[in-house]
């Protein structure tokens, strides 16, 4: 009876702490704008950095996000939105694999829950998962449990599935706020944006031969560089 009564306290402890902390957290995002922010670059000659929009870039370092940064080292990080399948990720995993290359796959619900003998193998293979949220909606225009729901469930589905804990972020549509920034901050992630990227999402322009490459390679750059597609 005492055992029980102590496992009752302690849950009931557990309780007060999350409401506690939750109610912090609401409270310090009600100063927080949600005016929406879309993510934006103007590309550059002559493989110099992109032109980031200076007030977007403020806000994604002052909670510590990635896009664009030393340039002193050359490196190059391709990330993949993965939002649906459309037959080609088996080919990219197996050039990945051919060349000892690691990406970083940010998913969303719909793929984990169609594809997920791919995202085992991504995760075998030693790629990164990325969350892009379970429906993929514009998160500023959400609440403040949404946006955490749409970000959590994910997490939480993934983990249950594979064991496998993300910590990286990408806002679906590279839409972002103030307040989308600090939860998900708060939740433990870090959100990666990117500094190329191109129209291959839109499947009428999709099959241009060497029209990828040639734009890759016309646009890379000496900074840390985040090439993103979408498929």
């Amino acid at each position: 009876m005492k055992e029980k009564i102590v496992r009752i306290a302690f849950a009931l402890l557990i309780m007060a702490i999350v409401l506690f902390q939750f109610t912090i957290l609401s409270r310090a995002t009600e100063t927080l704008s949600s005016e929406l922010i879309a993510w934006g670059l103007k590309r550059s000659d002559n493989h110099n950095p992109p032109k980031l929009d200076s007030a977007s870039l403020e806000i994604l370092n002052e909670y510590h996000g990635i896009a664009i940064g030393n340039s002193e080292e050359k490196k190059l990080y391709l990330t993949f939105d993965l939002g649906y399948e459309a037959g080609y990720t088996a080919q990219i995993l197996d050039v990945l694999k051919e060349n000892d290359v690691k990406a970083v796959f940010f998913i969303t619900g719909h793929y984990l829950n169609t594809q997920p003998d791919l995202v085992k193998r991504m995760i075998e293979e030693g790629h990164t998962i990325g969350n892009h949220t379970v429906n993929h909606k514009s998160l500023p225009s959400l609440s403040d449990s949404e946006i955490e729901k749409e970000i959590m469930d994910l997490h939480k589905a993934l983990y249950d599935k594979f064991d496998y804990e993300m910590t990286y972020f990408r806002p679906p549509k590279g839409e972002f706020s103030e307040k989308v920034l600090n939860i998900t901050t708060n939740l433990g992630y870090t959100t990666v944006l990117w500094s190329f990227a191109y129209d291959d999402w839109d499947e009428n322009k999709q099959g241009r031969e060497d029209y990828g490459k040639k734009k890759i390679l016309e646009n890379l750059h000496n900074r840390k560089y985040s090439f993103t597609s979408c498929h």
